[in-house]
């Protein structure tokens, strides 16, 4: 959770799964329910909204802005323009702060959209493990963003993990291929890590559970200890011993230019699907 609380009212345009998360954040580090709201066409969704937050949930989207101070863009990318286009000609656009979680929708197409002069917009990058308290979002913000909007966004992801403030907007891509992408690449390894025990004799029902809590310890036990990854892999290889012979394994198959290459592929295929591949 970020130092400071955050701050205001908060509206929520689509109350799925994501912003089901951050309203549940908010309400859990003691955000008043009062103060959480979303909108929906969909009934289920709307209801949902209200279980995990204590919030209202809407029909409306010019109705939610009408009463936020921040307004959080949880809508599929593909839905971003219809979103803006309904409620394009509603009075103060410019008056709370827009955070997207649209991936790909860069600032700019934002910012034409509302139509609003000195809107304040800051883009962010999270992913799925925030709906576990778990997650990790990239931030970027436009000129007209004020140091307590960023304070209020790191808030609000803070609520559901850590933040990172980008220094440039292209930096999100970079987020998308690491980050965004990377709970996918843990699963698959997880995967491969089962599949492996099961190979070499083990029965599938404990191949799982020793393979998702070895995961999950080495990543618990990297976050508590102040010393770099490569240490702590150095302290349990001893020279010739199994975990050398394993490890050896991975080096001669690639396994870093595999996972370089697979990040370089999300990062330039967020690029792409932003529409800047040719800017």
């Amino acid at each position: 959770m970020s130092q400071r609380q955050f701050e205001g009212r908060v509206g929520f345009i689509g109350c799925g799964a994501m912003a089901q998360a951050l309203a549940g954040g908010l309400a859990k580090a003691g955000i008043a329910a009062e103060r959480i709201a979303g909108s929906d066409p969909e009934a289920p969704s709307r209801e949902a909204f209200e279980g995990a937050s204590g919030g209202t949930a809407l029909k409306s989207n010019a109705e939610l802005v009408g009463r936020s101070d921040v307004v959080v863009l949880a809508v599929k990318p593909g839905l971003v323009p219809e979103v803006l286009a309904e409620i394009a000609r509603e009075p103060g656009l410019d008056r709370p702060l827009w955070i997207s979680l649209a991936a790909g929708v860069r600032i700019r197409k934002i910012e034409s959209a509302l139509a609003a002069s000195a809107v304040r917009i800051i883009r962010s990058m999270p992913n799925t493990p925030a709906m576990v308290g778990a997650g990790a979002t990239g931030l970027c913000a436009n000129a007209h963003a004020t140091e307590s909007d960023w304070a209020n966004a790191e808030a609000l992801f803070g609520a559901v993990g850590i933040t990172w403030r980008a220094p440039e907007e292209a930096s999100l891509d970079a987020v998308t291929g690491l980050s965004g992408s990377g709970p996918a690449y843990v699963f698959l390894f997880l995967e491969a890590l089962e599949a492996a025990g099961v190979a070499v004799g083990l029965p599938r029902d404990a191949a799982a559970r020793l393979s998702l809590q070895t995961v999950y310890g080495a990543a618990q036990l990297a976050r508590e200890r102040e010393e770099h990854p490569s240490e702590l892999r150095e302290k349990v290889t001893s020279p010739g011993g199994t975990t050398f012979a394993g490890l050896s394994s991975f080096e001669a198959d690639g396994f870093r230019a595999s996972v370089e290459r697979a990040v370089r592929a999300a990062t330039q295929r967020s690029v792409e699907l932003s529409g800047d591949a040719d800017d």
